[in-house]
């Protein structure tokens, strides 16, 4: 994955992702499942040109033999933001320890957990920085 991008999309991506995903809160709703803010902020996303990938794997390894553990980004986005959505009643520590112990290995700079169960989605908005 190249993990850089120009200054101009660092800049710009944040702003672009999380307006896509208060469109898609605004439209739906809280109340659904985890999967449909997922295939519907997908959509969003590939709308306003933004380059993603979806349940992308994250490999684990062991003394350098790789593990299938199953553990996937929910979104990774220009191949430098992880997106973890949620739909739970808070966002608690433990969803926070998740996305960094995703972030780490990945050497991706930055991640987005996003709560579409609240009124507000702003409200359901944390940056995640390892």
């Amino acid at each position: 994955m190249n993990h850089r991008g120009t200054e101009a999309q660092r800049d710009i991506l944040p702003e672009a992702v999380i307006g896509a995903a208060i469109k898609v809160h605004r439209a739906l709703g809280p109340g659904l499942l985890e999967s449909a803010y997922e295939t519907c902020l997908c959509y969003e996303l590939g709308q306003v040109q933004i380059h993603f990938l979806r349940q992308l794997e994250l490999p684990v390894t062991d003394k350098g033999t790789p593990l299938d553990c199953g553990y996937r980004f929910d979104i990774v986005v220009s191949a430098q933001r992880e997106l973890e959505r949620k739909a739970v009643e808070r966002l608690v520590p433990v969803h926070e320890a998740q996305s960094l112990t995703y972030l780490k290995p990945s050497k991706l700079h930055t991640g987005l957990l996003l709560n579409f169960n609240v009124p507000v989605l702003r409200n359901g908005i944390k940056r995640i920085r390892p």
